[in-house]
């Protein structure tokens, strides 16, 4: 029995070889698939950008703290007379943490009364560990005790601190044991002090002047 079977494929070809055009169209065939996969090289290139960047992003470390917030000044009691300190001065100890974040610098340490002056050892700048306590002798000098308040509810230091963040100034208070032992060490100083003023004499000059002050003013009240 006869019959026709399948076509079989020409020498030099393949079943799954598309036809290309032949003479003239050749070129414009060419430039048509050229620009074909240049458009999808383009569009593959476009839809990763986008994908990047509308991806989430991790989010950016948050900033340290400011040096207010991370560091603690505590009062640790009074500290021994030192050799060599004028009248009236008197010292404590403080201690200096911080907490968490970047080193910080304390840059200043003052008190607010104009009747006292501060000093610190270590003096200012000086670096307060991180996690670890560093103490600091406050010096405090009685300078005119009619300026100073004889019993401060809540006395304070002055401090400015420095991190990587920021530059501040804040104040710390220290509680009611400082306040009690800063109102003892001054009541202290000016009893001192009022012991070593020189007393009036009494002179006969003296003795005579305040009746005769007195018995003017009498007169002068009397109608």
């Amino acid at each position: 029995m006869s019959g026709i079977g399948p076509v079989e494929p020409g020498e030099g070809t393949h079943a799954g070889d598309a036809p290309s055009p032949h003479g003239r169209l050749a070129p414009l065939y060419t430039r048509h698939r050229r620009a074909v996969l240049a458009a999808g090289a383009a569009a593959v290139v476009l839809a990763g950008g986008l994908l990047h960047v509308t991806r989430p992003r991790p989010e950016p470390p948050a900033p340290p703290a400011y040096p207010s917030q991370a560091v603690e000044f505590t009062y640790l009691g009074p500290e021994p007379p030192q050799d060599g300190l004028p009248a009236g001065s008197f010292s404590f100890g403080v201690g200096v943490t911080t907490r968490d974040g970047p080193p910080i610098t304390v840059t200043r340490i003052s008190q607010p009364s104009a009747g006292l002056t501060v000093s610190a050892r270590p003096r200012p700048p000086f670096g307060s560990p991180v996690d670890d306590v560093r103490t600091v002798v406050i010096t405090l000098r009685v300078t005119d005790c009619g300026k100073v308040p004889r019993n401060a509810g809540l006395p304070f230091l002055d401090v400015t601190l420095r991190n990587r963040r920021a530059i501040e100034d804040h104040s710390f208070i220290l509680g009611g044991r400082y306040a009690h032992d800063l109102s003892e060490a001054i009541e202290v100083a000016c009893s001192n002090d009022r012991a070593s003023l020189p007393k009036p004499e009494n002179t006969p000059e003296n003795a005579s002047a305040l009746p005769a002050a007195s018995h003017n003013a009498d007169r002068a009240n009397r109608p």
